[in-house]
């Protein structure tokens, strides 16, 4: 097996990129001291442990091996994808609950089992538990349906 292509060794590489990432956008933010932190210090010192956590399970990865990846399951990445996409165009035109029910039946399909029951139950109990959270609990000023509330 080649111990470059096991999950492990592959995942630690994703946290090694995110935190170049972060060290990139965040350059110009000024790091400060550890008495008096600037904007910069507490992103510039994430982005570090987060490299350092990828390297040592890169090399635990090559030292043990692991798993190796799969191929990419394309059909659940596409439609959850798009769900998401279809969620962010809705919600600001039609409202948190038409957003949510599109994204839900449009990622339901992903899955292998589809059950009409159980994709109706799921979108009443996130509609209400949205509701809830966001509005209710929250106090955010969100349009759950446009022109109704």
């Amino acid at each position: 097996m080649n111990r470059f292509l096991s999950k492990d060794f592959v995942s630690g590489l994703m946290f090694i990129a995110f935190g170049l990432v972060a060290l990139y956008f965040g350059q110009n933010l000024a790091l400060g001291t550890t008495v008096r932190m600037g904007p910069g210090y507490v992103p510039r010192m994430l982005a570090l442990i987060m490299m350092g956590l990828g390297l040592l399970i890169c090399v635990i990865a090559l030292a043990a091996g692991s798993e190796p990846i799969e191929k990419p399951k394309w059909k659940p990445i596409t439609l959850v994808t798009i769900g998401v996409i279809c969620f962010a165009l809705l919600f600001e035109r039609a409202g948190l609950l038409p957003a949510l029910i599109v994204l839900i039946a449009i990622a339901s399909f992903a899955g292998s089992e589809f059950k009409l029951t159980e994709v109706i139950a799921n979108m009443v109990v996130l509609a209400i538990a949205c509701t809830l959270v966001f509005k209710v609990g929250l106090g955010m000023n969100i349009t759950i349906l446009r022109g109704v509330w």
